[in-house]
């Protein structure tokens, strides 16, 4: 009895099990990184303009839902309508995404947790790397795009963008192990995320202003998903941030990263079991 014991606590010892923490993502850092390239550059190996197309693609379906719903509001300036638009939707697609993809993350890695002593902590971060560059690419295009018709928007993203980009960033990457987890232990939750998903898009203020909303606008302050959006995109428009709310949301995010980490951690015997 004592000696199985002890075989336990070694098994728990070591030091695969270990690898949950920020110190591990740190010295795995090009692995992740580049297993997510690897998955970016094969979507499109086989077209001419390669991961072009993301961009590309975003850029299209931005301008259409502009033309359509500018006229369907009346707006009275089109072309800001679609910049507000244009960047409101790229930045939804970030986290609607990885909110999707996170959801079933687990499920469809089962045989690698369950057969390899990789970390669980490894494929959030691979799919966390792969959704950013998803999103640098789509963003980077749209960004230009406007910037023919707004040349300001890049002397906005140069000064203002950062911290709210950070922020977003990292409510992406606990969003996403918060999303694997739930999505492991509850078979169900995959299928529900999508509908929750399109009702919080539909009660965001993406498509239209915060003031269409109303006495419902408190809506807006209650969605997280809206609250990490509105920053990147009022520092693109605007020009400015409001510091003291970026400054907490940042401890906020750090502590969601941190509590995130330390649930892959902490569950880690039971994914296995879960999946």
């Amino acid at each position: 009895m004592q000696e199985l014991s002890s075989r336990d606590m070694s098994l728990r010892d070591a030091k695969p099990a270990m690898g949950h923490g920020l110190g591990y993502a740190c010295r795995t850092a090009r692995a992740w990184w580049y297993s997510a390239w690897l998955r970016t550059l094969a979507r499109f190996s086989r077209t001419t303009l390669g991961s072009f197309w993301m961009g590309l693609s975003n850029l299209l379906s931005v301008g259409v839902l502009g033309v359509v719903y500018g006229t369907v509001l009346k707006v009275a300036d089109p072309l800001r309508y679609i910049i507000y638009l244009g960047f409101g939707v790229t930045i939804w697609g970030l986290v609607s995404m990885a909110s999707l993809a996170g959801s079933t993350l687990f499920l469809l890695r089962r045989d690698q947790l369950v057969n390899n002593a990789m970390p669980s902590i490894f494929y959030c971060l691979e799919e966390w790397a792969f959704q950013l560059q998803t999103f640098a690419q789509a963003f980077v295009v749209v960004l230009l795009a406007f910037a023919l018709i707004d040349p300001g928007l890049l002397l906005n993203a140069v000064h203002y963008i950062w911290l709210p980009l950070l922020n977003l960033f990292l409510f992406t990457f606990w969003i996403i192990v918060l999303m694997a987890v739930l999505g492991a232990r509850f078979k169900d939750f995959a299928q529900l995320m999508p509908i929750l998903l399109q009702l919080l898009f539909l009660v965001s203020p993406i498509l239209y202003k915060r003031e269409g909303l109303g006495e419902l606008s408190v809506l807006a302050d209650f969605n997280p998903f809206y609250q990490a959006l509105a920053p990147v995109r009022d520092s693109l428009i605007d020009g400015q941030i409001q510091l003291g709310d970026e400054l907490l949301s940042l401890a906020i995010n750090t502590i969601g990263v941190l509590i995130a980490v330390g649930a892959l951690k902490w569950v880690r015997y039971r994914l296995p079991l879960w999946v």
